[in-house]
């Protein structure tokens, strides 16, 4: 049986690389954490550092049980918090994961303030997590919704999805580039342009994924710069370094820096899906998704659902 003390022991002289400063971050002595990591990997049949002079270095193995490791502590967290609120008798609470687009679209911040309406002085605790671990969360009872890019496969045996909004790419440019001038753009005009790629949440591929949807559309960019998310792609377009494609919801009220064009002949969307376990064990959370649910369609049209 993992001791959950010690995976948090090895998880500070993971981040460190030095005993005596994780000892000072734990407050305890630096011989027994020794101890508490000599024990683990003792029990584990691993050596999870290398151990070299003054420094310690994660070897391969102790890097991969790293990253297991924080996972597991972050789903006992949850549990933990999941427990007390139900010690509580709070029905549960929610515990929400998402992505960053569910936040800047105002689909998460509407459905919030919607509940506190509904329901004022329940627990919420979110969690931002890439869809692969809120899937996990959600089949370990962790979270009660997940906010997601994509949905899960239509065959998984557990978890249900349904759409929530399309959020349409627009090209952003800066004002003093020569195609600002113009109301209307072409895939000829942005053949060859200077471009800041956004990178897409948890898709390994996504550059692939992007060039490919751009030469689909009769054009090729020439990559500059990646960004991270929207809002940095936004500032380099406006210090001039490449055009960009961003969705909507991130370009309303754009400085006057940039230029905003649509690009009827590029269909591209940032789409959002809630994701839930097929079984409802509390009525709070059937009540929140349906809350999520009936805001977004009364508001904006869908793309077909996944059952």
């Amino acid at each position: 049986m993992l001791d959950l003390r010690q995976l948090r022991y090895f998880i500070a002289v993971a981040e460190t690389e030095h005993v005596g400063r994780a000892a000072e971050q734990l407050h305890i002595s630096q011989s027994p954490l020794s101890r508490q990591i000599a024990q683990l990997e003792k029990n584990l049949g691993l050596i999870l550092f290398e151990r070299i002079q003054q420094r310690i270095r994660l070897t391969r193995d102790g890097a991969v049980f790293l990253s297991e490791a924080r996972a597991l502590l972050r789903h006992a967290d949850r549990l933990e918090n999941l427990g007390r609120r139900l010690g509580r008798g709070e029905e549960g609470g929610l515990c929400i994961g998402y992505v960053a687009d569910a936040m800047h679209t105002g689909v998460l911040p509407g459905a919030l303030r919607r509940l506190q309406e509904e329901r004022p002085g329940i627990h919420v605790a979110l969690y931002s997590m890439s869809a692969a671990e809120q899937f996990e969360g959600l089949r370990q009872r962790s979270l009660d919704i997940a906010l997601v890019r994509e949905p899960p496969d239509r065959d998984d045996p557990v978890l249900r999805a349904a759409p929530l909004l399309e959020d349409p790419l627009l090209l952003v440019l800066p004002v003093s580039h020569p195609l600002a001038a113009q109301e209307t753009v072409t895939a000829q005009d942005l053949d060859g342009q200077p471009w800041i790629a956004v990178e897409g949440e948890g898709d390994p591929a996504w550059r692939d994924a992007f060039v490919a949807s751009c030469v689909a559309s009769g054009f090729t960019p020439d990559i500059r710069l990646d960004a991270a998310e929207p809002l940095t792609a936004l500032g380099l377009v406006a210090s001039g370094l490449g055009l960009a494609l961003v969705q909507r919801s991130m370009v309303r009220g754009a400085t006057d820096a940039l230029v905003v064009r649509e690009l009827p002949w590029h269909q591209a969307s940032v789409h959002l899906w809630a994701v839930w376990h097929h079984v409802d064990l509390r009525p709070v959370v059937a009540s929140f998704r349906e809350t999520v649910l009936e805001g977004e369609r009364s508001e904006r049209p869908l793309p077909s659902s996944t059952t």
